[in-house]
C-alpha cells in the first residue's frame, strides 16, 4: 500500500484511508463530543508474541479470534480491542476503525495531564516486538501515513504506547527508530 506524503484527501469525511485494506471492527465507539485528534500512539502487536504472518491481530481485531488455538489466548480471552490503523511485517496497511471513531487501544493512559487517550488519539500498530527491530517495509508505510494524518487533524505529538501508560505498556519498544520519523515528518 503506498500512500502520497501528505494528501489528505485520502481521508474520506469519516476517516477511512483511501488505498488501505479496510476490515472494520466492533470494537470502537464515538469520540466525546468535540474532541479533536491530538495525538497519535504508536504500539507493536504479534499474537502469540514473537509470532509474525498470521491473522491471529485481525482476528483479534475483529472479534473472531479462537481463543483455545493457542495458550497465551487463554490470558487474553474476552479482550475486546482494536487499533485504526495495523501495518504488517511487509509494510502491508490495513484500517480497522475511521479515524472519526474512538478505537480501544489505548486502555487507561495519560498524555500531559490528559486522561482517557482513546478520546483523543489515532492508534497505529506495527506487527512486531520489543525485541526486533521493525522492518523497512513498515516505516515506508507509517512515514506517508503519519504525514497524511498530521495533514488531516491538528496532530501535536507523535508517542509510543509506553509513554502514556509507562509502567504498564513498553511497546513500541527499544528497536523502534524514533530517529527515521523525525527525518521525513517534523
Amino acid at each position: 500500500m503506498s500512500i502520497s506524503a501528505s494528501d489528505p484527501s485520502e481521508l474520506d469525511a469519516a476517516g477511512w484511508l483511501a488505498g488501505a485494506r479496510r476490515l472494520p471492527s466492533p470494537n470502537c465507539d464515538a469520540r466525546p463530543e468535540g474532541a479533536a485528534i491530538e495525538l497519535i500512539v504508536i504500539h507493536n502487536i504479534s499474537l502469540p508474541p514473537g509470532v509474525f504472518d498470521s491473522d491471529a491481530v485481525i482476528d483479534l481485531f475483529t472479534n473472531r479470534l479462537d481463543w483455545d488455538a493457542h495458550p497465551y489466548y487463554q490470558g487474553i480471552r474476552g479482550l475486546e480491542v482494536s487499533a485504526h490503523f495495523f501495518i504488517r511485517r511487509d509494510g502491508t496497511l490495513i484500517q480497522f476503525v475511521p479515524c472519526a471513531l474512538r478505537a480501544w487501544h489505548a486502555g487507561k493512559s495519560t498524555w500531559q495531564g490528559r486522561e482517557r487517550c482513546n478520546d483523543f488519539s489515532i492508534g497505529i500498530e506495527l506487527e512486531g516486538s520489543d525485541d526486533l527491530p521493525f522492518t523497512d517495509a513498515q516505516y515506508a508505510a507509517l512515514i506517508p501515513l503519519l504525514a497524511t494524518l498530521k495533514t488531516a487533524y491538528p496532530i501535536q505529538a507523535v508517542v509510543g504506547h509506553s509513554d502514556i501508560a509507562p509502567g504498564r505498556k513498553t511497546d513500541p519498544g527499544p528497536h523502534f527508530a524514533w530517529q527515521r520519523l523525525d527525518a521525513h515528518t517534523a
